[in-house]
């Protein structure tokens, strides 16, 4: 219960967002933008920016209420959805951006000294090195950095809250004086002010965007909330919603107010002329803005250090041990923070505002892209452990992502590439240090299982197609797959472009736990074999006492293309009779579903050179011609066939011969048959001349044989119908119950 007592409610979140979204960049650049740009591209400066912003403070607040939120903020939800390499790779981009930060809004800070400086100026007589001294803006940036590093060691998160609500209370007080102070009179003999600069859009965009980024800052305190679920939407989109609606006013009020020329000039405060006792109550406002910016940065930026250090993503167990070490009963990140004042103080040294600010940026956009681009790839991923209390749209999400990414090039094609570089080498650094490697890939996987249910049932409910379109959905069972790989091979060739193909591997035996831990064995080793070869094939197994179990099972499997299955395969070995027997004692069975059939007969001679396709034609098997030639086609389209070639013969009594070769020459002109004239070959076979010694004696150095065959004769003949090809190459006989048609 003390502990719970210590926590903070939604109000932080709310101060500590709206803090740094009204802070320095409102009193010292936003003038500027209105001076540069005009008001028309200031209010789309405003509406380009919360169109990044809100979509991410909405993806954010859904994140959020799905998971414990603990310390780290947006670091913890990234790293948690995406895992750590990812989560670590956005995790330090974000933390820099937050270090960053906190030397930006200490620069700004000064700026707010100026008017006193100028004013003890023009009263007093100084030393020329006073004066240099305190022209330069490191003279009270180092000592109020130094100031607020030490404020949040020694007292932590909490005094740095109750810190705000002052900081708040001055910056509401100075937007009061500002909105009720009067137009700024012209003197026309006065010294005109510099030309407005001619400068992009997005050039400005990328200065005034920072303004927008608060909306991160309060996630920051996740670790020290009691309802982070709860406080992080509420506070997170009431700041983004209420920043947004000032940011438009105060564009309204300064363009009534003051001339353009004078609004771009940044040496000049003109909101501190044109608010009501604007000469120390803007300073004040400025100085509040940016100091409570800065308050908010440095409570933000080390816990993301320390969060990271806890998941131990940095190289060395002791750099982890040494930068998790926090301080007191809120676990304080001591170390981290002086980490964190050691990288602001680097910039302050280096940095201009302008110039920072585009770096910051860069680091936001990226951020801010993921965030979205993980609450738009979860909508899809249907995970039943997503279940979050606030909803986001996914085309809300998916907007938000690509106008980041997309912004990133607009602002500054130079630094989106380097921040792209960046990324990608931090990305493989932290993944070769990293011990947890899991990544985006769970996600995805559940975005395309999503997708491929939809087309499924999609493709279920449509019409499905007729043989004028008929494609190959083939699944080839078989008990030899670690024996010889003539089976997968075709299966694979099948599938490469105009098929689609499901290899099962047959096995012998009971179902047990034993069995289907063997089975799963032998399935990824399958898979291994289909990774090798770059193939497409969906790999399965199937346990069964015999292969007419397996049969009976496969028959009534659904197709992974969508589409019925329309073929079955089978293999067997030329010497070993035994095989080709059990497929013909299943032959009913397999005919009772209706499948086209083929059955690849295998030699020691394989697939050879995999140059020639040859094509047997009959008389009596003529409604198998248009599956065999359709069958090498689909075959020879695959790399392996790259310079095969396809040969029909056409085998025909004496007597109508003649008729035969005019029909096909008319297919052939027609552009029905994808073969050359030249390759095709009509042969008259005269009367008790065996087929298979016609092709023995064509077809000796061929790759592929595909002959046809007919239920009839396998009745009739049995596995008389496969025998009697010697040591020929491979051999796929095919047989359908219906012609197909090529168009």
């Amino acid at each position: 219960m003390t502990e719970n007592q210590n926590k903070f409610g939604t109000a932080p979140v709310f101060f500590t967002a709206i803090s740094t979204i009204l802070g320095a960049i409102l009193f010292l650049r936003f003038g500027y933008s209105v001076g540069t740009v005009g008001l028309g591209g200031t209010l789309i400066i405003v509406l380009i920016g919360h169109a990044v912003t809100i979509p991410t403070a909405m993806a954010l607040s859904e994140i959020a209420t799905n998971i414990k939120v603990e310390g780290g903020g947006a670091y913890y939800i990234i790293s948690r959805s995406f895992g750590l390499v990812i989560g670590s790779t956005i995790g330090v981009a974000l933390y820099l951006s937050q270090a960053i930060s906190v030397a930006f809004y200490i620069i700004a800070f000064t700026e707010a000294f100026s008017p006193v400086f100028d004013w003890l100026f023009d009263n007093y007589i100084f030393m020329p090195w006073a004066d240099w001294l305190l022209h330069q803006s490191q003279t009270l940036a180092i000592p109020a950095l130094f100031a607020l590093t030490s404020i949040v060691l020694t007292k932590g998160a909490k005094l740095g809250i109750q810190t705000l609500y002052w900081v708040v209370a001055i910056l509401t007080v100075a937007l009061i004086a500002f909105f009720m102070g009067k137009p700024i009179e012209v003197d026309p003999l006065a010294t005109p002010p510099p030309p407005i600069p001619e400068v992009s859009i997005f050039t400005v965009f990328a200065i005034i965007f920072p303004a927008f980024t608060g909306i991160i800052s309060g996630v920051g305190l996740s670790g020290d909330l009691k309802d982070p679920g709860k406080s992080i939407p509420m506070g997170t989109l009431a700041a983004t919603f209420f920043g947004m609606t000032i940011y438009i006013l105060i564009a309204l009020k300064l363009y009534n107010s003051a001339p353009l020329p004078m609004l771009a000039d940044t040496s000049r405060l003109v909101m501190a002329d044109i608010a009501i006792q604007g000469w120390w109550l803007i300073p004040l406002g400025l100085a509040a803005a940016t100091i409570s910016s800065a308050i908010g940065s440095i409570l933000v930026a080390p816990r993301t250090l320390q969060a990271m250090a806890k998941d131990r993503v940095f190289p060395g167990p002791a750099v982890n041990t040494w930068l998790a070490q926090g301080k007191g009963k809120g676990d304080d990140p001591y170390n981290a923070s002086i980490v964190t004042g050691t990288i602001a103080l680097f910039f302050i040294l280096l940095g201009k505002l302008d110039a920072v600010a585009e770096v910051i940026s860069m680091f936001f956009m990226v951020t801010y892209g993921s965030l979205c681009l993980i609450s738009f790839m979860q909508h899809f991923a249907g995970d039943p452990s997503y279940r979050p209390r606030f909803k986001s749209k996914w085309y809300i999400s998916l907007f938000g992502a690509v106008a980041c990414f997309g912004l990133m090039f607009f602002m500054n094609s130079g630094y989106a590439f380097i921040s792209m570089f960046f990324m990608l080498a931090l990305y493989f650094t932290l993944n070769y240090f990293t011990t947890d490697k899991k990544n985006i890939a769970v996600i995805f996987q559940g975005v395309m299982y999503q997708i491929s249910r939809k087309i499924h049932v999609f493709l279920q409910k449509s019409d499905k197609e007729d043989n004028t379109s008929w494609r190959p959905s083939a699944v080839f069972l078989s008990p030899h797959t670690f024996q010889r790989l003539d089976a997968f091979n075709l299966t694979r060739w099948i599938s490469h472009k105009y098929g689609f193909g499901t290899y099962i591997h047959h096995i012998d035996g009971y179902l047990s736990k034993q069995a289907n831990q063997d089975a799963k064995l032998m399935k990824n080793r399958i898979i291994k074999m289909a990774q090798a070869t770059k193939s497409e094939v969906y790999i399965d197994t199937l346990i069964n006492q015999n292969l007419e179990g397996s049969i009976s099972q496969v028959v009534q499997l659904p197709s992974i293309s969508g589409t019925e299955n329309n073929m079955l395969l089978f293999d067997h070995a030329r010497n070993n009779p035994s095989e080709i027997q059990t497929i013909v004692d299943n032959f009913k069975l397999i005919q009772a579903a209706n499948f086209d059939i083929g059955i690849l007969s295998t030699s020691e001679r394989q697939f050879g050179l995999m140059k020639e396709i040859h094509i047997w034609i009959t008389s009596s098997d003529y409604e198998n011609a248009n599956l065999m030639i359709l069958m090498a086609y689909v075959i020879s389209a695959h790399p392996d066939w790259k310079n095969g070639i396809i040969k029909v013969f056409y085998v025909f009594p004496k007597a109508t011969i003649q008729q035969e070769k005019e029909k096909i020459a008319e297919m052939i002109s027609s552009g029905q048959l994808p073969i050359s004239s030249k390759n095709i070959e009509f042969i008259d076979r005269d009367e008790g001349v065996a087929l298979n010694s016609i092709i023995m004696q064509n077809s000796p150095d061929a790759d592929l044989l595909i002959l046809g065959f007919l239920s009839e004769a396998l009745k009739r003949f049995g596995t008389g119908v496969f025998e009697g090809y010697g040591d020929l190459c491979n051999i796929l006989f095919v047989n359908t119950e219906e012609g197909k048609q090529i168009k």
